[in-house]
């Protein structure tokens, strides 16, 4: 036995493993699952087992989930649903309640659960993961209580069918129920193959609360029942894992009419710059990828170090690693677990390899028996390198150096992932400065890993899009206030085949039908023009759709201006358009003159105004929550009133401060090739608004292939074909409803938020409770 002052030169830890005995007996008493439907179980069928990855213990039998589960749970739900929605705000948030206090009394048995399943050591379950899944079902009670004054007219979307990963499951499965139960909406969740024990637990809870039968249904399995998941009659999908199963889940759901949110990969940076204090962003590197053995998908995992301080952080880097424990995850002495599952572990290590063979050299990360890996590092790496580009998602990071500030940002945003970023810098101003240039969409200042139900989590790019978290998270659950059906257009067939150098008479009208590309009117590829009424229009294609997003990624300025200088714009739009009013109703109409001048002057008044919010999320931080632009915007219009319409949809947009790629109405279109004159006299600067002509089906089967398009707004006509074809680039998608494009219901907040994504942004701010030790927690 150690002296205690041979201990106080070691720091070495005994042995201090939690009491695992309330988990075992629960577990005896459950040793084969069955799924949770409509507020019962079901008796156990065929499945598999769950193991506790540190010992390979077999924990339960778990059953595998069939199609006819799938539609057992789903129609479970679907008859709760009306019942839970026509609850009164204040009833569903005592039930929420109830969760979040039923949770807290169960957190010890809950995180020993968690750690077995998982592997995570005892730490991380106990004192973050279960805390914060408390802290979820409390904050989405106070949303069920004010749902109806904070979101007035928003109804619950129906039934959501949830899928969730192995690395936080129960924080996972918070994420996911607790808001879609404070909107009205009842659940179908499926937790991960490997780690199903806590949500299983969780549904003894939801019965021991009272919920009613059918509100939340949990049905066990692999991807096969996820898969039935996603092909069922739900009206929501929100799926957290790989982007390989979330581009699936795109193609499976396209055109169905479901909303869509997916949390997916990442491969986040952990810039420190030449001013950091290298002692803490040691200590933040470990808490962000070590801690938690980098199976977290926002883990700073490829760590960006300023050339200056490259060997003095590498130096700290190698002494705290050699100093952190890996060892038995009910341990409370343990800072490093185990892996999930033998096929997650020879995954990492196939990984490393590929690295290694590239040119790489590992520091750390050696093996250990069964599903442990130490921690460590590849350096020596290149940006082409396969482990530079792909989410290792296990204790292996890079590390890598750059020059200046520029480079820093470059390598940040090399990669196709975009979920969240850390920067460390002692000067805010080169902090926000970095931050606010990195495409993700949470960034961690001088902090890592920090999370809260009233902070928005999600990514950019191929990690995915929309929200989980405060208020934004509630929109994703609630379907917008219903709009007054516009008449059935008739969108015809191209009225003639296209032909060239055709002309055209009329006011206003060049006799060369041009497009407008990049503030400059240009002929189309091939100058083809059709017919429409009133003259000729250019015939646009592909390259002249890849020719319009060049010309709109080039155009920089239009971001930058603010919002004060983009409203401006707008009203000089305005201005102008009402000097040549007649001349634009003898196109279309008066009304619709009147209307689109309206538009100009309301998002010249919202572009100053729409603003994000600093939110209530941990102590000893600020948390700004950011509407930022998607970038380049592809934007199909509707048939119907085609000036109207046309800058009902182009003006929110551009209003954000993104450059839009636009496809006018194909029949209607004269009026809008005019809009150039317009423009080019309101000092819009070019590349902002790109007009192209033609049929939307071939145009917009580019747009959506685009990997520079952000984001899309589309037709119903066209909603299928965009999410069947951006399948590889994942872009969200917006299909407006059809409505009145002349009446008020074409213009309101509801197009600003599609026009935006949200950037949640974290800063130290004052004195830290107990020290700064506890404020992660």
């Amino acid at each position: 036995m150690n002296s205690i002052a041979k201990i106080m030169e070691t720091m070495e830890y005994g042995p201090s493993v939690e009491d695992s005995g309330a988990v075992r007996e629960w577990l005896a008493g459950h040793p084969r699952w069955g799924h949770f439907i409509g507020g019962k179980f079901t008796k156990p069928g065929k499945g598999f087992d769950t193991i506790d990855p540190a010992t390979g213990e077999v924990l339960a039998h778990i059953s595998q989930g069939t199609v006819g589960d799938v539609t057992a749970a789903v129609r479970a739900a679907r008859r709760a649903q009306p019942g839970w929605a026509k609850l009164s705000g204040h009833e569903r948030a005592r039930f929420i309640y109830a969760i979040a206090r039923t949770i807290q009394k169960r957190e010890r048995f809950l995180s020993v659960l968690e750690t077995m399943d998982n592997g995570k050591p005892i730490r991380e379950s106990r004192d973050i993961d279960i805390p914060l899944v408390v802290r979820h079902f409390y904050h989405h009670a106070g949303w069920a209580e004010l749902r109806d004054s904070e979101f007035p007219d928003h109804a619950p979307l129906g039934v959501c069918g949830q899928i969730i990963p192995w690395n936080f499951p129960l924080l996972m499965l918070a994420w996911k129920i607790a808001p879609a139960l404070a909107a009205g909406n009842t659940v179908v969740l499926k937790p991960a193959e490997y780690t199903p024990l806590t949500a299983l637990a969780f549904a003894e809870i939801c019965a021991a609360v009272g919920l009613p039968a059918g509100v939340v249904n949990i049905v066990t399995g692999d991807g096969e029942t996820g898969a039935a998941l996603v092909d069922a009659k739900v009206d929501k999908i929100a799926f957290t894992g790989s982007t390989e199963v979330g581009r699936a889940i795109r193609a499976a759901t396209a055109g169905s009419g479901k909303r869509l949110t997916l949390e997916l990969g990442g491969k986040s940076p952990f810039v420190v710059m030449p001013d950091a204090d290298l002692d803490a962003a040691v200590e933040g590197v470990v808490d962000s990828i070590w801690f938690n053995q980098g199976q977290v998908c926002c883990a700073g995992s490829r760590i960006l170090v300023a050339e200056q301080v490259a060997d003095a952080f590498e130096t700290r880097l190698r002494h705290r690693l050699s100093h952190l424990r890996m060892g038995p995850p009910l341990d409370k002495s343990t800072d490093i677990g185990a892996i999930v599952h033998p096929v997650q572990k020879a995954r990492i290590e196939a990984i490393v390899a590929e690295g290694i063979a590239a040119g790489a050299e590992l520091v750390g990360g050696e093996t250990g028996d069964g599903c442990f890996i130490a921690p460590g590092y590849l350096k020596n790496i290149t940006p082409a390198n396969p482990a530079m580009a792909q989410e290792i998602f296990g204790p292996i990071a890079t590390l890598s150096s750059f020059r200046n500030a520029d480079e820093a940002v470059e390598l940040a945003n090399n990669t196709r992932y975009g979920l969240a970023a850390s920067v460390w810098s002692e000067s805010a101003a080169v902090a926000t400065d970095i931050a606010a240039q990195i495409r993700a969409g949470v960034v961690w200042v001088n902090c890592a890993n920090l999370f809260d139900a009233a902070a928005p989590f999600g990514g950019m790019r191929e990690s995915g899009f929309g929200r989980e978290g405060g208020r934004v998270g509630m929109l994703d659950y609630l379907a917008p206030p219903p709009v007054k059906p516009a008449k059935a257009a008739d969108a015809g067939r191209l009225s003639a085949m296209p032909h060239e150098g055709a002309s055209a008479g009329g006011i206003g009208i060049d006799r060369t039908p041009k497009l407008y590309i990049g503030g400059a009117q240009k002929r189309p590829d091939g100058g083809a023009s059709y017919e429409v009424k009133g003259g000729l229009v250019p015939f646009g294609n592909r390259k002249d759709i890849r020719n319009a997003v060049e010309a709109a990624a080039k155009s920089v300025k239009w971001a930058g201006m603010g919002g004060h200088g983009r409203a401006q714009v707008l009203y000089y739009i305005a201005e102008n358009l009402s000097a040549r009013a007649e001349d634009f109703a003898r196109l279309t109409s008066k009304p619709e003159v009147d209307a689109a001048i309206r538009r100009c002057f309301h998002y010249a008044a919202q572009a100053d105004k729409f603003d994000g919010r600093a939110v209530h999320a941990k102590a000893g931080h600020v948390t700004l929550v950011l509407p930022e632009p998607w970038g380049v915007m592809g934007v199909i219009c509707p048939e119907e009133a085609p000036l109207a319409g046309f800058l009902s949809l182009v003006l929110p947009a551009i209003a954000m401060g993104n450059n839009v790629v636009a496809l006018p109405s194909q029949q209607g279109a004269l009026a809008v090739t005019e809009l150039y004159q317009v423009f080019d006299t309101s000092d819009l600067p070019g590349g902002v608004v790109n007009i192209v002509t033609g049929p939307h089906a071939d145009l917009a089967k580019t747009l959506a292939q685009h990997d520079e398009v952000a984001a899309i707004w589309s037709t119903p006509a066209q909603r299928r074909l965009v999410e069947a074809e951006n399948v590889g680039n994942l872009k969200a998608t917006w299909t407006p409803a059809p409505r009145d494009w002349l009446g008020p219901q074409a213009q309101g907040v509801e197009f600003l938020d599609h026009a935006v994504q949200w950037k949640t942004v974290w800063q130290p701010y004052g004195a830290l409770p107990d020290g700064g030790a506890g404020a992660k927690y």
